[in-house]
Formats: C-alpha cells, sequence, structure tokens
C-alpha cells in the first residue's frame, strides 16, 4: 500500500504542480508583451490560457499533500523533521499561489484587455511572487529526494 500511495503522490506531484509552475512563470513575460503591444486578441487569450492552467492544477495539486501525508503516515515518519518542514514550505507555496500570484493574475488581465493606460510594474511583481512560489517548491523537492534518514543511500 506505501508503494501505491507514494506513486500517486510523486504521479501528483509532477501532473499537477509541474503545470503550475510552467503556466506561472510563463505569464509575467506574456504580461509584458500584452501590455507593450496594447494586448491583442492572441496575447490575451494565451494569458487567460496560463492564468486557467494555474487555477485548476492548483485545485488539482490538492492530491499531492493528501497524498503525501498519507504516504508519511505509512511509513511512520510523520514527525520527522524534514517532512514537518516540507510540510511548512508546502504550505508557503500554497498561500503564495493562492494568495499573491494567481489574484496577481487575474488583477493584471483587466488592464491587458482595457489597453494602454496600465500599471506596468505588474508582471515584475508577480514575476518575484512566482519566483518565491518555484523555489519553495524546489527547496520541498530537494527535501522529498534526499530526505535525512534516507533507505536510499543517496
Amino acid at each position: 500500500m506505501t508503494k501505491f500511495l507514494l506513486s500517486v503522490h510523486v504521479l501528483a506531484a509532477i501532473v499537477a504542480i509541474g503545470p503550475v509552475t510552467v503556466a506561472a512563470s510563463m505569464f509575467p513575460r506574456m504580461a509584458r508583451r500584452a501590455l507593450a503591444e496594447s494586448g491583442t486578441d492572441r496575447d490575451l487569450a494565451v494569458l487567460h490560457s496560463l492564468h486557467r492552467i494555474c487555477r485548476v492544477y492548483a485545485a488539482v495539486g490538492i492530491v499531492v499533500p493528501v497524498f503525501g501525508l498519507a504516504t508519511a503516515s505509512s511509513l511512520g515518519v510523520l514527525g520527522d523533521a524534514w517532512l514537518i518542514t516540507s510540510i511548512a514550505l508546502t504550505t508557503a507555496a500554497a498561500g503564495v499561489l493562492v494568495l499573491l500570484v494567481l489574484p496577481r493574475q487575474a488583477r493584471i488581465l483587466g488592464p491587458v484587455a482595457a489597453g494602454p493606460d496600465v500599471d506596468t510594474r505588474g508582471p515584475a511583481r508577480l514575476a518575484m511572487y512566482t519566483g518565491m512560489f518555484n523555489i519553495l517548491w524546489a527547496v520541498v523537492t530537494v527535501l522529498m529526494i534526499v530526505r535525512p534518514g534516507s533507505t536510499t543511500g543517496v
């Protein structure tokens, strides 16, 4: 059962978190481009698609910690420091995504559709928050691979 839980946890992380990190990373660059070109229909469609990918996969991503906790419970490592740190960092990453990245993406979509005379600093700030989100996930991934007490010998 532990192997099944771990498999679902890892697959969910790849399938759910991967698209969010890529789409969120692409959004600020595309937003800058759309703002510079007064938001062509194609640019606006791309931004809406990237935002939708981030929203949908963020919701699907809840599977990752659910199966992660189930796996940790079956392995008996719920009290280990590396796991508690990973849980805290995962919570922080989710907070950055839900409270900073997604709302700022939505705020940028309005002015891009409206045309010129918009705050062009929005995409730069969004890029910073997206970078924080990606760094948090990178650290969690490293903790999951090179965890203390690992039986893999890595």
